[in-house]
């Protein structure tokens, strides 16, 4: 095993991120006490092993690189930030035809290994076949789906996520990098830096993010396109939040028609998109009907109630007394309160004990997202220590820095407000040759398919109807955590990479 020094890079920020750009490494003397305290919490010089896995028969050899990428205000030269990242690279594959495909996770504040050693990278956690448990042992296995037999993987963790971590105790500076804006710029810089360094401008260049990870990588279009030089050729998106408008929680009322046809998957054990076309046709039409005829229109009201009672299961004196206007924690609560159990918003189809089921109301930690994240952290820690071999101490990773999320800028509307469609849009018009694929899965409760599915029916055709492709599989929000939903991922990306 070989070692080389971690990449330095710089980000124009003189208070705030502005266009980014490298500096001169000043002296040893030019250096501040402040700036040589930050470089000393700074994280270790990058880690080059080699491995193989068995990919359909064959041995496939690959290079691990496990770093940082250091973000530096041009001006002072104070170290900002240091972005960790994770790269696997095929050995012997000529470098300018092999695509290379740049991982992100959501959030705000989610690592990638949700993605990584969920579906992406050679190896992943080890799912039970039994109820997910956060004591579950972080076994790590050879991952036979890996995306790695068609592109060299860079898995990014943002600056606060994974080990990444902010050099500056500014609370400015941490209000940049926490904001839509900011974390688009810097991880701009990251990924041209790194495109750089491993001599890959001209390597065909796609983003995969998952949920506000989509949000983000359509965000990342134009800084890379207009800044960095950088263009794109496809993005991957699973389960993205494209537009909050049209979320769960947001003022739009079709809302609470998008989460229908989820409900509905739920309720009948559904596990395909060709199982849920007459909710489908009833959402996007009898019921927005009867919705915007207003909750004075008593007959409106004992149709839709009748309806949403029908497809989601729920008892209909409950789905009355919301107006048929059911939002997802009530579903959750109330499909099996019987039962006295609670089903996540992240997938439906995966249950928990309600920690109080007799209150009149109830709040509970979610069964899929906080059951996976102790287990995904500690196989990380383990991946680093024992694969990898970046000596990054005991460090702790990030699976999940809530403080993100609280504290993330999403601009002058508010969350929201915020969108990430029109940034989509405009790349799609301005580039022929950018192709889009989206994955969702039909249990998830927080970025319904089926909201999804409106949103691009409003975009344009673009000169034909397969550079933007929905792909509706089984499971939720990570719908990856089913095998043959991994697969499936696996399947529709390479196609997206492979041009068929």
């Amino acid at each position: 095993m070989t070692r080389i020094p971690s990449i330095v890079l710089a980000c124009a920020m003189a208070v705030c991120l502005a266009h980014p750009g490298l500096a001169d490494a000043p002296g040893p003397d030019q250096k501040s006490a402040e700036a040589k305290a930050a470089e000393a919490r700074g994280l270790p010089a990058e880690a080059v092993t080699t491995h193989t896995i068995t990919l359909q028969g064959e041995k496939v050899a690959f290079t691990a690189r496990a770093g940082a990428i250091r973000l530096k205000d041009v001006k002072s030269e104070a170290p900002l930030a240091d972005v960790a990242y994770v790269s696997y690279e095929r050995n012997g594959a000529e470098a300018s035809a092999r695509p290379v495909a740049f991982v992100f996770n959501g959030g705000p504040g989610a690592a990638s290994a949700w993605l990584g050693l969920g579906a992406l990278s050679p190896w992943r956690l080890s799912f039970p076949s039994e109820a997910p448990s956060p004591s579950a042992p972080p076994i790590l296995v050879d991952n036979t789906e890996t995306w790695l037999a068609f592109a060299d993987l860079v898995l990014i963790d943002p600056p606060g996520t994974g080990y990444s971590k902010l050099l500056s105790d500014s609370s400015d500076i941490e209000k940049r990098f926490f904001s839509v804006e900011g974390d688009a710029e810097g991880l701009a810089v990251v990924i041209r830096k790194w495109l750089t360094a491993r001599g890959r401008l001209a390597s065909p260049k796609y983003i995969v993010g998952e949920s506000y990870g989509g949000f983000r990588a359509a965000k990342l279009l134009a800084p890379l396109r207009e800044r960095e030089n950088i263009g794109v050729d496809g993005l991957f998106l699973v389960s993205p939040a494209l537009d909050f408008t049209w979320l769960p929680g947001g003022r739009n009322l079709l809302s609470y028609g998008t989460l229908l046809p989820s409900m509905t998957a739920i309720a009948r054990g559904a596990s395909a998109r060709k199982d849920l076309a007459d909710i489908e046709s009833y959402a996007a039409g009898e019921y927005v009907v009867d919705l915007l005829k207003g909750e004075n229109d008593a007959q409106a009201q004992a149709r839709m109630s009748d309806s949403v009672a029908r497809f989601t299961a729920l008892d209909r004196s409950f789905v009355s007394r919301l107006g048929a206007r059911i939002d997802a924690k009530s579903f959750s609560r109330e499909r099996d309160r019987g039962r006295q159990r609670v089903l996540s918003v992240y997938d439906g189809s995966v249950e928990s004990f309600d920690p109080a089921p007799f209150a009149p109301t109830s709040d509970w930690t979610d069964p899929v997202l906080e059951t996976w994240r102790t287990p995904l952290g500690a196989a990380m820690t383990r991946l680093t220590q024992e694969k990898l071999a970046w000596p990054i101490g005991d460090a702790r990773y990030f699976v999940l820095n809530d403080k993100i999320a609280h504290r993330w800028d999403y601009g002058n509307g508010g969350r929201v407000n915020a969108e990430a469609l029109t940034d989509l849009r405009d790349a799609l018009a301005l580039d022929p040759r950018l192709k889009v694929v989206v994955a969702h899965g039909v249990a998830d409760l927080v970025t319904p398919y089926f909201a999804t599915k409106l949103m691009l029916d409003q975009l344009p055709a673009y000169g034909g109807p397969g550079r933007v492709r929905l792909v509706v599989m089984a499971g939720g929000h990570m719908p990856y955590l089913r095998d043959e939903s991994r697969s499936r991922m696996r399947d529709a990306a390479r196609a997206l990479i492979e041009g068929r």
